[in-house]
């Protein structure tokens, strides 16, 4: 049984929830029927579940506890609680917002302590302590909008966003909290006096998601939690001492600004796996809105709206001679209505203008006069804490002050401020006669007083004024154009009003920040780093330019650990694969879309299915409405601007206005009608594009996975993944295979089966290498190891064999990566399979070269290079690179390091032959870091340079990622011997760091041993002699001798650049350099230790200095390496 209360699970037979307290049942006393709780009447006999007056005395001993007192009558439906502005706007949108789901935020609130305090008392003296009680939290959740779905003897359950989406339902939810404590606590008071009893309230709120499945003609509403929802709202208040409100952190968050709370650290829950932390909320803060919360936490930089704020000037000026002006900020929220109008009330063309500020709230339609009266307050200087006296005071003062003759507008202002009025010619007025006297005695006073001051009125968020609010403005209006007022309006493009034919109104519309302002505020929230750019570019592409929620998409960044730093000086600390849609987003554009008439919302709707770009041929098949409506509900959803219109030829096109909005119209969907049009989706492409089905593969894979199509689903995720990793695209690839291999998994297990996940792995670690994810990788690996180990697969076996090759040598295990090559070539060799072959040579040639084994890297991958010629050059071989480029690409390393330059360069200008031919960026970046490594060995730093800066912005545009560590390392050392430290140092760091944070271990001695070269340069000796014995270590662990020999030069220069220099250490390093790279055949080194060498012995006047110099110089010219002559010298 489902608790009505928390929704929690209780077996059958029980009466009440277990989890809290709640009645699940009652059973009739006159049958035994049992009925569900809440019912009035017996579904067995028909008779009345109400308790029967007492007609015994209590008896003297204590009675055993007893549950809360039956829901009342009065409270057993929505219908009859609900005020009727809300079953208005409930009944109306009820088609709408069925079988949706909606972003809530939940109150649980309860009579600490009823059972107690009703147990000894008559049925209807309890009741009539209690009634009050219920009637007082109802109306404080009324008065926010929200709604009371569960009456439960002693307490409510109330949503706030559901039915109807709230944009601000956790702040709502907070005041409604709130302001029934107050209620009770003033309550309590006098039940106290009374009847000599206690009386507290407990709270708890929590915010999520819910399904509203259906809303009956009596408001009862059908709903089902996602998750920890309402559980964990009965759970807050549960734990809420009396008196008290408890916030769970997802409702703290949303309200974060708007609220003050004071946190109680992590408390354990129940039915939680984890403790969580819980907030107790102790009031309101001074902020009221999102611009008054950003203003505490420090306003952005104002951006972009240079030209809208240079017309307000205008504006103010002819105003100030006597020519009153109305302008209106119009756009949608979160554009910056309130800033640009915060921007010019604060600057110095307002001094000498009295500015009054007023703004309406979302929740105050049905409170008349709410902004005039924030308005009045502060004209007359009225604080909260001010009793009636002292307010009477303040207005009659002021009236007095400013013009005798506004003695009669005294009685309608205090009235229109709760103050009592003792004129007794007010009171003898008729309701019509009051309104206007009221209207009169507002528009007066703001005139006259512009006659002695030029006033600025500042009303915001019109579309959330109410009617009487409105007549004020009305009649303020038709008197502006002879007064010193300049009437300054914001609103959304929903408010209407009658203004716009005015000659004194003008109308400022705020469009999306362009993207080079968009670029501008992030910048200065994120900070400039390059590595940032990407992420900047996806949150303009995803937000469309919208201030409000660029901020609060960084914000949420930065809590869920994606960024680190400080504003303005952040850091990416995690790969960024998805963007979390921010909730107070979230809540705004839902709350747009429910306005929606409901048959526009399902075209909305039924147009997410479709993707964020919207075919219309698409839409009409799924859509089902007839023509003229359909093409009349894209009119007024572009209007609106929740769609623009892309494309007209060859067939029109919508797209939504920016990804957000397309995210929370499908969001709003039910699972089950989205698996429907998902499905439809699939039949419809097919058939109106039977012979272009590749050019819709993407679509069709996304639609058939989300649509349960599964044997679909698995065969278009296979092509779209190959189609996006042709082309580079290695996040898109990686997405689609996954979703193919999901798929793959709820199809019946056969061998087919079997091996179509395991090539399916395979394609994963292709697009999975590029980008870095290496645990991802060898987790896919390792499931295939087995998947193939279980089908006795030699081929598979062979392919798995040449991949775990490459991953030893990533870890730095390069015997084992030198015998799992073999093994991957013995399968080849016996299966004839050239692909594998080609693979396992090229990962042994890997291995050879990290092991220093050069000569026996340049064999294999000679051997590759010789058969990899005319058309096989450009085959792939089911790997994720050109094998010509790469093997090439290792050739070319293993020649350098032993001076074969010449070889070098002729199959370094091969690989870019070859890879621009393919115009592959892997393949680009491949061929150029060949060429960068061939021109930096023989000491040409200059086309070093050019070639590797080429190859950095290929590996950013191209997502290559995983080549970032290796071009920058390269191009950072460039940049340090061409004496551009400043561009060295941090690139360096960055690519050493990049490396580590991916897990590669192999290589890394050497991009450590290049980091302490720039930073030897820039002569930090101390960090430099660090980073040399850490690449020794390294490279003495991997059993890289290459690289220990270059580490050894390090330690060398490090001791040589001492004062005073030690010499002997010095010389120690450089001569261990030469013999271990004479030993492996590494000339080029061997000549550089040399030159180091004679150097140190020339400043010390060494014997050998001449001899040492002139070593060096033969074996430059011997190498071709003329560049290095002249230091030889």
């Amino acid at each position: 049984m489902r608790c009505p209360r928390c929704q929690a699970e209780n077996r059958e037979g029980r009466r009440f929830c277990g989890e809290c307290g709640s009645a699940l049942a009652a059973t009739c006393a006159s049958c035994g029927f049992v009925n569900e709780a809440g019912e009035k009447f017996c579904g067995g006999c028909g008779q009345s579940l109400a308790p029967a007056p007492s007609t015994t005395a209590p008896a003297p001993a204590t009675p055993a506890p007893t549950a809360p007192a039956p829901t009342p009558p009065t409270f057993a439906s929505p219908e009859t609680y609900t005020p009727k502005h809300l079953v208005e706007k409930i009944l109306t949108s009820r088609s709408a917002i069925e079988g949706e789901r909606k972003q809530v935020t939940v109150l649980f609130a309860d009579l600490k302590g009823s059972m107690e305090l009703l147990a000894e008392r008559d049925p209807e003296e309890a009741r009539g302590l209690l009634d009050p009680v219920l009637e007082l939290m109802m109306d404080a959740v009324h008065r926010y909008e929200g709604t009371v779905n569960q009456v439960m003897g002693d307490g409510i359950m109330a949503l706030f966003g559901a039915p109807l989406a709230l944009e601000d339902h956790a702040v709502r939810a907070c005041y409604a909290a709130l302001a029934m404590q107050a209620s009770i606590r003033e309550y309590a008071q006098n039940v106290a006096r009374r009847h000599g009893v206690t009386v507290h309230i407990r709270v708890g709120l929590n915010s999520g998601e819910v399904v509203v499945r259906s809303i009956g003609s009596d408001l009862r509403m059908d709903y089902s939690a996602v998750g920890q929802t309402t559980h964990l709202a009965a759970r807050m208040e549960q734990t809420a001492m009396p008196g008290s409100i408890l916030l769970s952190p997802e409702t703290r968050a949303l309200a974060e600004g708007y609220v003050n709370v004071t946190s109680l650290g992590p408390v354990a829950v129940k039915g939680m796996a984890h403790p969580i932390e819980v907030f107790e909320l102790v009031g309101t803060a001074a902020s009221r809105t999102r611009l008054q919360v950003s203003a505490a936490r420090g306003l952005s930089r104002f951006v972009g709206r240079q030209t809208e704020l240079a017309s307000l000037p205008q504006a103010l000026e002819r105003a100030g001679s006597g020519h009153g002006q109305i302008v209106a900020v119009v756009g949608e929220a979160g554009l910056g209505k309130s800033r640009l109008i915060w921007e010019f009330t604060h600057s110095p063309h307002t001094d000498g203008w009295l500015v009054l500020e007023s703004r309406s709230v979302s929740y105050g339609k049905a409170t008349t006069y709410l902004p005039v009266i924030e308005l009045l307050k502060t004209y007359f200087g009225i604080e909260d804490r001010d009793d009636p006296e002292k307010m009477r005071d303040r207005v009659s003062v002021k009236l007095q002050t400013l013009d005798k003759s506004l003695e009669r507008a005294a009685a309608p202002l205090l009235s229109l401020l709760n103050v009592a009025v003792e004129d007794a010619g007010w009171h003898g007025l008729d309701p019509g006669q009051r309104r206007q006297r009221t209207l009169d005695a507002i528009k007066h006073t703001l005139l006259r007083q512009s006659q002695q001051q030029p006033l600025i009125l500042v009303f915001e968020d019109l579309h959330w004024l109410d009617s009487e609010s409105q007549a004020v403005l009305d009649s303020l209006v038709e008197s502006l154009p002879t007064a010193r007022v300049l009437l300054l309006v914001n609103y959304r493009p929903e408010y209407r009003h009658g203004w716009s034919g005015k000659s004194h109104y003008k109308q400022i519309q705020i469009r999306p920040l362009p993207a080079a302002s968009a670029e501008q505020l992030l910048d200065s929230l994120l900070g400039g780093g390059t590595e940032l750019k990407p992420l900047k570019e996806r949150l303009i592409e995803r937000t469309a330019g919208n201030p409000f929620f660029l901020e609060e998409s960084i914000r949420t960044l930065v809590e869920t650990q994606v960024l680190a730093g400080e504003p303005g000086a952040y850091r990416l600390i995690r790969p960024l694969t998805a963007i979390q849609m921010p909730a107070t987003v979230q809540a705004i554009l839902a709350a747009r879309i429910d306005r929606l008439p409901s048959d526009e919302k399902r075209l909305l709707q039924s147009a997410s299915v479709i993707g964020k770009d919207v075919p219309v041929a698409l839409l009409r098949s799924i859509a089902e409405l007839p023509e003229d409506q359909l093409q009349r509900g894209l009119a007024h959803l572009q209007t609106g601007e929740f769609l623009y219109e892309m494309n007209l030829f060859p067939e029109m096109e919508y797209t939504f206005k920016h990804a957000l909005t397309h995210e929370v119209a499908y969001a709003s969907l039910l699972q089950e009608r989205r698996r429907v049009l998902h499905a439809r989706m699939v039949e419809v492409i097919e058939q109106l594009y039977p012979g272009r089905l590749a050019e819709h593969v993407e679509r069709l894979a996304l639609h058939a996975s989300r649509g349960e199509l599964w044997p679909k689903a698995v065969g278009y995720g296979r092509d779209a993944g190959a189609k996006a990793l042709a082309r580079s695209a290695h996040p898109e690839a990686v997405a689609s295979f996954e979703q193919a291999l999901e798929a793959l998994g709820h199809l019946p297990e056969s061998r087919e089966v079997v091996e179509q996940s395991i090539d399916l792995r395979f394609n994963l670690r292709n697009s999975l290498w590029p980008l870095g994810e290496l645990t991802r990788l060898i987790k896919h690996l390792g499931e295939a190891e087995a998947l193939a180990g279980s089908l006795g697969d030699e081929r598979r076996l062979g392919q798995l064999a040449a991949y775990m090759s490459q991953f030893f040598a990533w870890m730095g295990d390069h015997d084992k990566a030198i015998a799992s090559g073999r093994q991957a070539r013995t399968i080849a060799e016996g299966l004839g399979d050239f692909a594998l072959r080609v693979a396992s040579n090229f990962r042994l040639g890997q291995a050879y070269y990290a092991l220093g084994e050069y000569r026996l890297g340049i064999d294999v991958l000679r051997s590759n290079v010789d058969e990899l010629t005319g058309e096989r050059a450009t085959q792939r071989f089911g790997q994720t690179g050109l094998p010509s480029v790469l093997s090439r690409a290792w050739l070319i390393w293993c020649c350098v390091e032993l001076g074969e330059f010449a070889e070098a360069r002729r199959r370094a200008d091969e690989a870019m032959i070859i890879a621009e031919g393919a115009a592959h960026p892997f393949d680009l970046v491949v061929a150029s870091f060949g060429l960068g490594v061939v021109a930096l060995r023989r000491g040409d730093v200059d086309a070093g340079i050019a070639v590797l800066e080429r190859a950095l912005e290929l590996c950013r545009v191209g997502h290559v990622p995983f080549w970032f560590p290796l071009i920058g390392v390269w191009l950072g050392s460039a940049y340090a011997s061409a004496g551009r430290l400043a561009d060295a140092l941090p690139l360096l760091e960055q690519a050493v760091d990049r490396h580590a944070a991916i897990g590669l271990v192999g290589v890394h001695s050497l991009f450590v041993t290049l980091q302490g070269e720039a930073v030897l340069k820039a002569g930090r000796l101390d960090e430099a002699a660090a980073l040399g014995e850490r690449a020794l270590g390294l490279a003495q662990n991997s059993h890289e001798r290459g690289h220990y020999a270059w580490a050894l030069r390090l330690i060398g220069e490090v001791e040589s650049h001492r004062d005073p220099t030690d010499i002997a250490r010095a010389e120690h390093a450089y001569r261990s350099a030469i013999g271990l790279a004479s030993e492996i055949g590494m000339r080029p080194l061997v000549a550089r230790c040399h030159l180091d060498l004679g150097r140190l012995y020339g400043r010390v006047s060494h014997s050998e200095a001449a001899s040492t110099l002139a070593t060096a110089r033969s074996l430059f010219a011997e190498l071709g390496m003329g560049s290095q002559l002249p230091e030889a010298q």
